[in-house]
């Protein structure tokens, strides 16, 4: 095994230890405010409970991101969170869990595959540069229901401009999106 595998194991194996600790700490990131309606038929109760559901993972995801950025990263050479979490979500969507995608939201992408590719995305970085909190929309793949949803990341720390350069004093620098299978979808699983 060579070096950089060796340090890229170690650097997700922290990461996901972290992201089980940063569960704990989950008062850290700032709970997102929108009200979601309430739930009046069993449609409803599923798109309630992946709301639920987005907002819970949000809040796991970020504050793991933020404690592994606080006290991992400590100059340029360093793993970013962000690329750690990147094979992480690779893994969740492999099982078949969920989806989720960083988003660049500057429009000046540090890396293409972060870019917003389709209508829901862009849609979605427009939204959280005007203040949104909480951007969803509902969609349909082969017979299959979906909630999709995006959650602005912001600077978080003064050391997360080590790897984003491209930071313009803006409010939100990227997004997560998110794309998860309401309840009827996953019987099977």
């Amino acid at each position: 095994m060579s070096a950089s595998q060796k340090y890229f194991r170690r650097w997700f194996a922290w990461g996901t230890l972290m992201l089980v600790a940063g569960a704990a700490f989950l008062g850290a990131w700032p709970a997102l405010s929108e009200a979601e309606p309430a739930p009046t038929s069993e449609e409803n109760r599923e798109l309630d409970r992946a709301r639920r559901e987005i907002r819970l993972l949000d809040d796991i995801y970020k504050t793991a991101i933020v404690l592994i950025t606080k006290h991992y990263v400590k100059e340029d050479s360093d793993l970013a969170a962000g690329e750690a979490f990147k094979a992480l979500f690779a893994g969740v969507k492999e099982k078949g869990w969920h989806e989720v995608r960083l988003l660049d939201a500057t429009g000046e992408s540090l890396n293409e595959a972060n870019k917003p590719q389709d209508d829901f995305e862009k849609n979605a970085i427009k939204a959280l540069l005007a203040g949104k909190t909480f951007y969803e929309e509902q969609s349909q793949e082969n017979g299959k229901r979906y909630l999709r949803a995006a959650t602005p990341i912001p600077i978080a720390l003064e050391k997360c401009k080590m790897c984003h350069s491209n930071y313009r004093e803006q409010k939100v620098i990227g997004a997560l999106g998110y794309k998860l299978p309401l309840e009827s979808n996953n019987a099977a699983r």
